[in-house]
């Protein structure tokens, strides 16, 4: 029986081996972090500090006709975050599927402004508001250009779920898992028309819960480098079906490369409610990165005033994260 069991794995292994010379090569990255984060004064944590781990799971292999298939799957403290599957077609463009990620379409533009730490929006009890989301479980996607100034970037996603994000406490957002009726599309286009410009508009429509209760959005922006400095514009236009439900954000940001391993940030946003009882959201925030070697220390410090358009609804949060790769 012994030996019976020898010659298997022996057999097992050897099939192994003959078998790898035809698949890609699998790496493995990932993370570890400490990290400090603290609430506004009415919300309440009791543990200031966490861990965090992540493991990136990588490979690629070339096929027959040239093109090149990759995979990723990223963990964040030990479950999935995101699976990519990506077809790199060369001059014809890169296919790709999704899950938990956005890598083509309005939902990979959601904010392209530049900064050295968080978005303005990030953690806060209003980030949902005035962005251009879209469904990330089991999204199609495509990469390409059109001739050498004009980049096109497109998604479809058929019979989504969608996540819903229900302010609570501190770090005990609630989410709510709601399954959605026909697809999800969208189109960005972009380009540069200058050195150190870059110019994108993109528009979509994501599903409702039925056929009519989808959402139209649009997005538009420009970033401008110079130097060590990047300045950014990108408004956004948010068009639900329910009435007064409307919301458009208009966010600015600069970001300044202090040196190779030193950048800080500042950016700016405003929402606007169609309901009138609403008055603006206002975000704000700092954020400043230090990166040697394989260690980055990054902090940002957050504000918005009016949350969700309610009057004197403050929230902040500061986020401190000193993090090493391997």
């Amino acid at each position: 029986m012994t030996n019976i069991k020898k010659i298997g794995l022996t057999a097992l292994a050897g099939s192994l081996v003959a078998t790898s010379a035809f698949a890609g090569a699998m790496d493995v990255t990932g993370s570890a972090s400490v990290k400090f984060q603290s609430e506004h004064e009415t919300e309440h944590t009791q543990n200031n500090y966490t861990m965090g781990q992540t493991l990136n799971f990588s490979g690629s292999g070339e096929m027959d006709n040239g093109m090149t298939i990759s995979y990723g799957y990223l963990m964040t403290n030990a479950s999935l975050s995101s699976s990519t599957l990506k077809l790199d077609m060369g001059d014809m463009g890169q296919l790709n599927f999704n899950e938990g990620s956005n890598l083509s379409g309005i939902g990979a533009y959601r904010d392209k402004m530049p900064t050295a730490g968080e978005q303005v929006w990030d953690d806060m009890g209003g980030e949902a508001n005035g962005h251009a989301t879209f469904p990330t479980n089991g999204t199609i996607g495509y990469n390409g250009n059109l001739g050498d100034l004009v980049d096109v970037s497109v998604s479809y996603n058929k019979n989504s779920s969608s996540t819903a994000v229900v302010a609570g406490t501190g770090t005990t957002d609630t989410r709510t898992i709601t399954t959605n009726t026909g697809s999800s599309s969208s189109i960005v286009i972009s380009g540069s028309p200058a050195d150190g410009a870059t110019l994108f508009y993109g528009q979509g429509e994501k599903a409702g819960t039925t056929k009519n209760n989808g959402t139209d959005m649009w997005t538009a922006g420009a970033t401008y480098a110079v130097g060590s400095t990047t300045f950014g514009i990108q408004q956004t236009a948010i068009d639900k079906s329910a009435a007064n439900a409307d919301a458009d954000r208009l966010h600015i940001a600069a970001s300044y490369q202090v040196n190779d391993d030193l950048a800080i940030s500042y950016g700016m946003s405003t929402v606007e409610f169609e309901q009138s009882s609403k008055v603006d959201q206002e975000d704000s925030g700092f954020s400043i990165s230090y990166t040697m070697g394989s260690m980055s220390l990054v902090g940002s410090w957050l504000e918005s005033d009016n949350v969700s358009g309610a009057s004197a609804t403050d929230d902040s949060h500061t986020e401190i994260a000193l993090s090493f790769a391997f």
